[in-house]
């Protein structure tokens, strides 16, 4: 069962570090567009591990909209620093996103910390008294009050804080020993002890197992990529382009405009995509996700979270060509039949690119506008700030 838990969408990641190997280019008899395949923009949540973690519950402590597209489903421990952390980062998330995000609170204290089914227990109580979030509030951002306290001392606290905020201080310590409060509790420990859950927080999105980065911005850009499923496209797109005509693209973005020679003879799958998606509006409001000086600046998911791409995959071409200079436009990828809708473009030459991914284009002016894209680095673990965006792309035809 272990094996189930995995962190699901992080197998959706296009970043260059995890590309193999690149494949043979088409063979020049290759019809347009026949190396691409329909994909899938989120895995299918596994059944057996659906099975053990319930739906929605009449009884869950729930914010948001029962119809929002996306449902986060968390089971944490009052006494876990990294839950307290988490705490008021989801309730901001579903401010954000009022018609997109729903959020469930379960319980998983772990037996490593002595006071979090205590904790619990208060916090279910306090449910009884229609102040559930006011006490999970006030439990974590009071969390090094009570979890050095004995159990004693730490029920005495959770009472008292109870009637800070207006608990029936008796009625709180009844139900805190009450069989139904208990067996709430431990009904949620129990589904999180059968799914061998790893620890806490753990997030289930969309019933999509996930434990990595929590912040604000990288859980916006996952919400991001579930509301991208909307946009995606359900086939390859047609040949809109002229492999005997030059193509130019130019981009607005929000630090001014970057020129964009195409190689449509070189690279006819990629620029094909690229003018299409670009036409149809795939590109704007994009944001450059990926900024690494003197490495590349990376977009084209209109998610910003790194995993976002157009619905359909397409293979490599001009794979000969050398990555030995600033400005070279190429699709990001992972794997060598992957390419989608992210594209990077170099800050200087990167010799350890060559033969892995597409190029398909060349920046012609603006590469100081490149320059002063804001650097982000998603794997830094660090806060990001504000992306640049791409406002539009324009396709000129020669």
């Amino acid at each position: 069962m272990m094996k189930r838990v995995i962190l699901a969408l992080a197998a959706l990641s296009f970043l260059l570090a995890a590309c193999q190997p690149g494949a043979a280019a088409p063979t020049a008899a290759a019809k347009p567009m026949d190396n691409c395949s329909v994909v899938s923009l989120l895995p299918t949540p596994d059944p057996t591990l659906v099975s053990l973690i319930p739906a929605v519950q009449k009884d869950d402590h729930v914010l948001g909209k029962e119809t929002a597209k996306v449902t986060f489903i968390e089971y944490s421990d009052f006494q876990c620093p990294y839950c307290a952390i988490l705490a008021p980062v989801l309730p901001k998330l579903v401010e954000k996103y009022p018609d997109d995000v729903r959020v469930v609170f379960r319980y998983f204290p772990l037996s490593t910390h002595a006071n979090a089914l205590v904790a619990a227990y208060a916090a279910e109580a306090a449910a009884r008294q229609g102040k559930y979030f006011e006490m999970e509030g006030a439990i974590f951002a009071n969390q090094e009050k009570w979890t050095g306290l004995t159990a004693e001392e730490a029920r005495a606290w959770l009472i008292d804080q109870g009637a800070q905020l207006g608990l029936d201080s008796a009625r709180l310590s009844a139900d805190m020993d009450s069989a139904e409060v208990q067996a709430r509790v431990n009904r949620n420990l129990q589904e999180a002890t059968q799914a061998q859950l790893p620890g806490t927080p753990f997030l289930f999105i969309n019933m999509l197992p996930y434990q990595s980065a929590m912040d604000m911005g990288t859980l916006s850009g996952l919400v991001e990529l579930f509301k991208l499923e909307d946009r995606q496209y359900t086939a390859c797109p047609p040949m809109v382009i002229d492999t005997k005509k030059q193509y130019q693209a130019t981009l607005e973005t929000e630090k001014g405009s970057v020129t964009i020679q195409l190689y449509a003879d070189r690279a006819p799958l990629a620029v094909n995509s690229f003018v299409f998606l670009a036409r149809d509006g795939w590109f704007n409001g994009a944001p450059f996700h990926r900024v690494l000086p003197g490495f590349v600046a990376q977009g084209g998911d209109p998610s910003g979270s790194g995993f976002g791409g157009p619905g359909y995959q397409f293979g490599l071409e001009n794979t000969d060509a050398k990555f030995d200079r600033a400005g070279l436009v190429a699709y990001a990828n992972s794997g060598p039949n992957t390419n989608g809708s992210q594209f990077f473009i170099t800050y200087a030459a990167q010799d350890s690119l060559n033969g892995s991914y597409t190029i398909f284009g060349e920046v012609t002016s603006g590469m100081d506008v490149v320059e002063k894209l804001t650097p982000r680095d998603p794997q830094s673990g660090e806060e990001l700030p504000q992306a640049d965006k791409i406002l539009r792309v324009t396709i000129t035809e020669k």
